[in-house]
């Protein structure tokens, strides 16, 4: 008998979201970001940076390097596999892109192991819904995989997943293997051989990504909610007692070899740095946890709330347990080390899974105020986004023309065919989605979802396709490569000195410039600065070698400026 729950659901309320719709939109969320653009500032462009050294044998495969500097992450994976993707690509295809394939394939996989993994922790006995007197209820399988559509479109449709998914970095790949390490526990009770290959994949995966802390707490913790959870066991497909204690051994050794693992390619560095008790610092990590999260929040605290007695009762109830687990972890490395954001985004897969759960208890007026908000929230986004293009091609509006002219100085734009032909399709969708969900139809738990995701996934494609021009004029550093180039000759040696690695791989793949470190030894005619260390060490630059030829940054004013010397007399 099933234990009380707060969820109460008919058979009619778990209709099945159609396969091929939710498959479209996955593949309409994933693709744009990673396609019509070049290597972003800063992260971006050093991932491809070390990337593109490993490829062309100027960096070990143990320790990656860009002219002599280490990545900040000791991360191998991640490098590796765009490395690999470069060297067995072909000529035709452009090089960053081909760094990013492997990425759109994490990606995927990513959004494939928060469906599974909420879909398992929905069948569990004690997350089922209440059963009803007469019947009626919900029936297992269809619950589960309802709550996984609804759960998935809570994962998409969290503002922070949007642009770091969409990065060639070690936060995708991290993010990545914690989703699998979550399927992994999840899907214990149900499947053998899925879940310990997921799970040795995740652990090994997140160690080689520069997580290695993150695998040993994931590891720690799912063994022992495993333990606790006893609910499975007394059912008729659930494994047999002495299967899910070798499941826990298995989960322990993973883990001692994930820290072995680390220990032996020197993969652990100490990185916790506690924020300043200062109203700056945690009113901005306050706005990150808000912003970065949402819509997720609002329906986590209302999960807990609702599952409160459950949570705090005798037994483990793994679909609460385990996705609270992994948003303590998450979070708290967010609010103890620099890369908060990119910490933040390994919480959103269980944020999303407690999300789920909040779908079976909310009331008809809390979802209708979510779709209002929603649909003017995301219908507001779209229409400025159609102006600013339209501003952007013709001139009018005026007001919003010359603000893209004041914030983007030297950007020329253009018309591109299929970009626009995406967008106008996305926004065609959306009109379709949003009549269809103010139509009088059967309800189904995810449907107050729906238009979360829609909106989100909307607004990611129509600033991938209609603005990406103005993207990747403002966030790449192509416009000053170009700059520099005007001035410097076309494989002319030049000295570099406090340029940043994301800087140095600019260079070195946008351009042919030959870069050499700042050496007393080295003979070149030109020497580039960052303008900072100028400022500080004015001390550093012997006048009687180098005068100063001119100070150049990025289009965008105030930033990415690099002093430019020549060597006197040449």
């Amino acid at each position: 008998m099933n234990q009380p729950t707060p969820a109460i659901v008919a058979q009619a309320a778990v209709r099945r979201l159609p396969r091929a719709a939710l498959l479209l939109f996955c593949l309409a969320y994933v693709l744009p970001g990673f396609v019509w653009r070049a290597p972003w500032r800063s992260a971006d462009i050093t991932a491809f940076g070390f990337m593109l050294e490993l490829a062309r044998g100027n960096a070990a495969w143990f320790n990656p390097l860009l002219m002599g500097q280490a990545p900040d992450i000791n991360a191998l994976l991640p490098y590796w596999l765009g490395a690999w993707a470069l060297k067995l690509a072909p000529g035709w295809i452009a090089p960053d892109f081909a760094a990013r394939i492997p990425f759109i394939g994490l990606l995927v996989l990513t959004l494939a192991a928060v469906w599974q993994g909420i879909y398992y922790l929905a069948r569990s006995p004690l997350a089922q819904p209440v059963a009803f007197a007469f019947g009626g209820e919900a029936r297992p399988t269809d619950y589960a995989r309802a709550m996984a559509d609804g759960g998935l479109l809570a994962f998409i449709a969290c503002f922070g997943l949007a642009q770091l998914s969409h990065e060639t970095t070690p936060a995708l790949a991290q993010l990545c293997f914690t989703a699998l390490a979550f399927y992994a526990v999840a899907a214990m009770p149900y499947r053998r051989v899925g879940p310990i290959l997921a799970g040795t994949a995740a652990l090994l995966g997140l160690t080689l990504s520069g997580a290695p802390s993150l695998a040993m707490l994931f590891g720690a913790g799912s063994m022992v909610i495993h333990l606790l959870d006893r609910s499975h066991i007394a059912r008729e497909d659930g494994p047999s007692l002495r299967w899910d204690r070798r499941w826990a051994w298995g989960m322990a050794l993973l883990t001692l070899l994930a820290a072995g693992l680390a220990t032996a390619l020197n993969l652990w560095r100490w990185r916790i740095e506690l924020p300043p008790l200062t109203w700056a610092a945690w009113h901005g990590l306050g706005s990150l946890l808000l912003w970065f999260t949402w819509p997720a929040w609002p329906l986590v605290l209302w999960t807990l709330w609702r599952w409160r007695r459950q949570m705090f009762s005798s037994h483990v109830r793994r679909h609460l347990a385990l996705p609270l687990w992994f948003a303590l972890v998450t979070v708290a490395a967010t609010l103890v080390t620099p890369a908060s954001d990119r910490a933040l985004l390994l919480a959103l897969p269980s944020l999303a899974t407690l999300a789920a759960f909040a779908l079976p208890t909310l009331e008809r007026s809390v979802s209708a105020l979510i779709d209002w908000f929603t649909l003017l929230f995301f219908t507001g986004c779209a229409f400025v986004i159609w102006v600013v293009w339209i501003a952007m091609q013709t001139g009018f509006p005026p007001q919003p023309a010359a603000n893209v002219a004041r914030l983007a100085p030297g950007f020329e734009t253009g018309f591109t065919f299929l970009p626009f032909v995406f967008a106008t399709l996305a926004t065609l969708a959306w009109a379709w989605l949003v009549k269809w969900r103010v139509g009088r139809h059967r309800a189904a738990i995810w449907k107050s979802l729906v238009l979360p995701a829609g909106g989100a996934a909307l607004c990611w494609l129509l600033l991938t396709t209609l603005w990406m021009p103005l993207l990747d004029f403002a966030r790449s550093y192509l416009p000053l490569v170009r700059r520099i180039e005007a001035v410097v000759q076309p494989a002319e040696c030049i000295q570099t000195f406090g340029l940043s690695p994301g800087q140095l791989a600019a260079f070195r793949f946008h351009s042919r410039l030959q870069l050499e470190p700042a050496t007393d030894s080295a003979s070149c005619r030109w020497l580039i600065v960052e303008r900072g260390i100028v400022r500080q060490i004015p001390e550093m630059i012997n006048p009687t070698q180098w005068t100063q030829h001119s100070t150049l940054g990025h289009p965008r004013e105030g930033e990415e400026d690099l002093v430019i010397y020549q060597r006197t007399g040449s």
